[in-house]
């Protein structure tokens, strides 16, 4: 197996900007991606999604679509070294709650990590859909009402990028895994379609297409339609830099 620094150094991020250059948020946001075979010999394909403040990496592989791991949290960068402080991280439970911080490079579109010779490659810079950014799910409608879900240790979080989305369900407390998908997404003319690329609880979703009407009020997302199992969902979820304020 490979060393958990190595999945680390593995599971983040690309940028296309000067090495020299100090690193801000804004510049690092998007998605990227990168590939790498593992002991068994199997082709494994990691795509990681950095908005809002939080950084999500979720890898499957690519014979069957079925899912490996996944592993994020808040980051922050300080020059050429990023730090990630763990909310979720199904290789090693016992790293949610510390924190880590490597050091990398950069040259045109390609990322490498000291120590590690594979390499990442971006998708997008965060640009493309009107849904980027990390969101927790904060209340759904009942009874055409909305009622709120109290923000407790257990979370679901869904990040997305300018074209890429995933949702993980988890305790920041126990570091309990719950699931989590993922794929590509579009925002067009107020529908929000999602094409599942990975799916932790049932592989058999892997390329099933799901639209769904959107709107945002107050930067909150208001997400209805129907579910993949065809009942109607009306849902809100709400951006973290807006929870963490109060």
């Amino acid at each position: 197996m490979k060393s958990f620094k190595t999945l680390f150094a593995i599971a983040l991020f690309g940028l296309n900007i000067p090495t020299e250059s100090i690193i801000s948020s804004e510049a690092l946001n998007g998605a990227w991606e990168t590939n790498f075979t593992n002991d068994d010999g199997r082709e494994v394909h990691v795509v990681a999604i950095l908005s809002g403040g939080y950084v999500s990496s979720a890898a499957h592989y690519t014979d069957d679509n079925s899912f490996l791991y996944t592993m994020g949290g808040a980051w922050k960068a300080d020059g050429n070294t990023i730090t990630q402080t763990y909310e979720f991280n199904t290789q090693n439970v016992e790293m949610v709650g510390e924190s880590e911080t490597y050091e990398y490079t950069i040259e045109g579109d390609i990322l490498s990590f000291k120590g590690d010779d594979r390499v990442w490659k971006r998708i997008d810079n965060g640009t493309g859909g009107d849904l980027a950014n990390a969101f927790l799910f904060t209340g759904r409608q009942q009874n055409g009402e909305i009622v709120a879900r109290a923000i407790t240790a257990r979370k679901t979080m869904k990040i997305l990028s300018g074209t890429r989305f995933q949702w993980i369900a988890y305790n920041v407390d126990t570091g309990d895994f719950s699931g989590t998908g993922g794929g590509t997404y579009t925002t067009i003319n107020g529908k929000y379609t999602e094409n599942i690329e990975f799916f932790s609880r049932d592989v058999n979703r892997v390329g099933a297409s799901l639209q769904f009407d959107y709107k945002l009020v107050d930067k909150a997302w208001h997400h209805s339609g129907l579910s993949s199992t065809g009942n109607p969902i009306y849902e809100v979820w709400t951006p973290r830099e807006i929870i963490e304020k109060k």
